[in-house]
Formats: structure tokens, sequence, C-alpha cells
């Protein structure tokens, strides 16, 4: 029972730390337009290899950036602001 319970409270933990983050509560049509988006993104020297919408409400690329450093970046479709990064090293 106790190893149940172990293996059930990480296999919790360990979805709750690889879901992506919550980028806004705004309704869609308070978004900027995804073409408008990736437009912004690609004159800001970024390359889209991926991009899409999250769950949580963001968007999100695959890419790389101006360093041409591969990229995983949540906006908020809101703003356009930056709400996660990771850059691969």
């Amino acid at each position: 029972m106790k190893t149940t319970l172990i293996a059930l409270t990480l296999a919790t933990l360990s979805t709750a730390a690889m879901a992506g983050p919550e980028c806004t509560t705004e309704p869609k049509d308070k978004w900027m337009p995804e073409a408008s988006m990736k437009q912004k993104l690609e004159a800001d020297g970024y390359r889209i290899k991926v991009f899409k919408t999250t769950k949580g409400n963001c968007y999100e690329i695959y890419g790389w950036d101006k360093q041409n450093q591969k990229v995983e970046i949540y906006f908020n479709p809101v703003d356009g602001k930056i709400v996660k990064q990771v850059i691969e090293k």
C-alpha cells in the first residue's frame, strides 16, 4: 500500500513539473492573431520550427533565437511577452 501511494505521488508530481505555464485567462478574441505573432517573432530574429497553442493558453514555439540557440518559449498571446523560456546548450 505504501509503495503504491509513493508511486502515485511521484507520478503526480512529475506530471505537474512537465506541464507548461498558464499564460492568460483572457478570451481568445483578445489574443493576437497567430499570423501576427509569427510575423513579430520572425521580425525579432526567431526561426520557428513549431508554433502551437498550449493547454495553458500560451503560444509556444520550438526553434532558434537570434544567436542561433535552440529554444522553447511560451508567450502570452495577448501581449506577446515571454512567460517561460528554455535555451538548449
